[in-house]
Order: C-alpha cells, then sequence, then structure tokens
C-alpha cells in the first residue's frame, strides 16, 4: 500500500484531516497495521504528520507504544 491509497483510506475513514480514524477500520491484518503503520512513524518526512493516540479500540503495538488510533495533518500532501 501506497503512501497516498493510505491517505485516501485515512480521509474515507475519518472525513478529513485532523479526524481520528480507528486503525481497525483500515481493513489490514494487525500485523501489517503494526508493519506499515511502524514504518511510516520510523520516516521523519511523513512522521511529522502522522499522530497516534490510545483511545477505545482495538490496540496495534507501534513502535513501542499500544496505539487505536491516528490523526493526519493535511500537511501531508507535500509529501505525496
Amino acid at each position: 500500500m501506497t503512501l497516498s491509497q493510505i491517505v485516501e483510506r485515512y480521509l474515507a475513514i475519518a472525513g478529513g484531516f485532523g479526524y481520528l480514524a480507528a486503525l481497525a477500520d483500515f481493513g489490514l491484518e494487525k500485523n501489517e497495521v503494526e508493519r506499515l503503520f511502524g514504518m511510516l512513524d520510523e520516516d521523519y518526512h511523513i512522521s511529522r504528520y502522522l499522530h497516534f493516540s490510545q483511545a477505545t479500540g482495538t490496540s496495534y503495538y507501534i513502535n513501542g507504544f499500544d496505539q487505536t488510533h491516528i490523526t493526519v495533518d493535511s500537511e501531508i500532501e507535500s509529501v505525496l
């Protein structure tokens, strides 16, 4: 899945930039969510636009932290 595809799916789930989207709603297997979002979180040029949070819902282990949701800043469009 490309970054553009991830952003498109995020927008479909969240309804717009800056809104929470449950990681479970991306429709991926648990290990795929953890691998994919873990890689994005490690890339400085991308991760500064991604904000993970822990709320109610399915938890994913991303780079040492349990996370359930993500918020994406609109500025990510500059790296697409």
